[in-house]
């Protein structure tokens, strides 16, 4: 049986399969990005642990006063939920590696599992915006392992949002979906101008400290 054509306005990067699936890109991101992740939030939680259990212990990545993952770890944000932000780490990206290794593995999951998968991811970069606005803004102190986390969870948002909209998972008026179809087509773009413009934040708040590097 010939394989179903692709809808009208669809591209490479964000096809859907009609069988549940999602494009491949897509599930390596998944498998791989999560992996990434639940690595940086176990060291995370580690260094969190031993800090806890020797409050002069250094984390190693405490570089300089601007990396600093000690003066992070010991504020309030750092428990926003009132356990370690690690613990959440762990467990999201525990489970968006197992969804990525499971399309890689030729898995399909029901529109009811993607909008769960947007409502966690969607969860996830509102709360890593939050907290790179108390990073910078608050706390004055940036965490390396942290970053890497924002990385993975605005990219793990973006492309788990193209897909759930071009797979008709979420439901958007048909001017809003043609918009969404033609951001589509930019989303290497896009994603790139978000990136630059976090790093402009930082460099913008924290340039005294480089100047004086430099």
């Amino acid at each position: 049986m010939a394989a179903p054509a692709p809808r009208a306005g669809a591209t490479d990067d964000v096809a859907a399969r009609p069988d549940g699936g999602a494009p491949r890109h897509l599930a390596v991101l998944l498998a791989l990005g999560g992996l990434v992740g639940l690595v940086a939030a176990v060291v995370l939680l580690v260094e969190k642990l031993a800090l806890i259990a020797d409050p002069s212990y250094v984390p190693s990545c405490s570089i300089n006063p601007v990396l600093s993952c000690g003066s992070v770890m010991t504020t309030p944000q750092a428990e926003a939920f009132g356990v370690p932000n690690p613990l959440i780490g762990v467990a999201g990206f525990a489970v968006v590696t197992t969804v990525g290794v499971g399309l890689l593995a030729g898995a399909g999951y029901r529109r009811w599992f993607w909008l769960g998968l947007q409502v966690g991811v969607t969860f996830g970069v509102v709360f890593v915006h939050w907290l790179i606005f108390q990073s910078l803004y608050r706390i004055g102190a940036l965490c390396p392992y942290c970053m890497v986390v924002w990385v993975v969870t605005i990219a793990v948002f973006w492309y788990t949002t193209l897909h759930n909209i071009d797979a008709a998972h979420v439901s958007l008026p048909r001017p809003l979906r043609r918009v969404a179809q033609g951001v589509a087509g930019y989303h290497g773009v896009l994603l790139t101008g978000w990136f630059l413009a976090i790093a402009t934040l930082i460099l913008v708040q924290f340039r005294t400290y480089w100047l004086g590097v430099l």
